[in-house]
């Protein structure tokens, strides 16, 4: 038995997380651990320019192949100081978006698990980019963010040090976080005509 199993008060919702069945995910995969595995995948269609569209909507999980309740879509575009039409966020600011909400997904589901109540979470999440790199002036600046910086204000009904170990906590089970701060392989094939 893993040491999340262990010690665990029973416990209703919380700040939104239907904790049972949190516990029950846990103990499922602690039990079973190929229901581990999963495969989340995004199509992602050129539209024109800079602006390109995202669908999410099937993925890999527990042992077979599921859907979300809806189809996800999400335009990407550059701004026109960028030579696009701003038809969305660009690529790297979803990056952002996507630490800020894994983040902010691990406290609430953390927070929940320990029995404290959120009033507030938010986040500013700012990432430096110089563009010289992404523009082919020099090869000694890079293409990605140079740094990123996040900052939280986090309210609820337990100390402050406990809220910041809850932040804490969910830095270091973050799958975005990792996926940012760690080298993942990335494989590209090219089907071209």
């Amino acid at each position: 038995m893993s040491e999340a199993t262990l010690d665990r008060p029973a416990r209703g919702p919380l700040n939104g997380v239907d904790t049972p069945t949190l516990f029950a995910t846990i103990d499922a995969v602690d039990n079973q651990r190929e229901l581990a595995a999963f495969r989340f995948r995004a199509t992602t269609t050129w539209q024109s320019g800079t602006h390109s569209r995202s669908s999410i909507k099937s993925f890999y999980g527990a042992g077979s192949e599921l859907e979300h309740v809806r189809e996800f879509v999400l335009d990407v575009d550059h701004p026109q100081v960028l030579v696009g039409n701003d038809n969305g966020p660009l690529p790297v600011e979803l990056v952002l978006a996507g630490l800020g909400s894994c983040l902010t997904a691990g406290i609430g589901n953390i927070a929940a698990a320990r029995g404290v109540t959120l009033h507030e979470v938010e986040s500013v999440i700012e990432g430096d980019i110089d563009i010289q790199g992404i523009l082919g002036l020099s090869n000694e600046v890079r293409n990605g963010y140079e740094r990123i910086r996040v900052d939280f204000k986090i309210r609820g009904d337990a100390p402050a040090e406990t809220l910041r170990k809850i932040v804490d906590q969910s830095r270091s089970r973050s799958a975005v976080f990792d996926i940012i701060t760690n080298s993942v392989p990335v494989e590209i094939n090219v089907d071209a005509a």
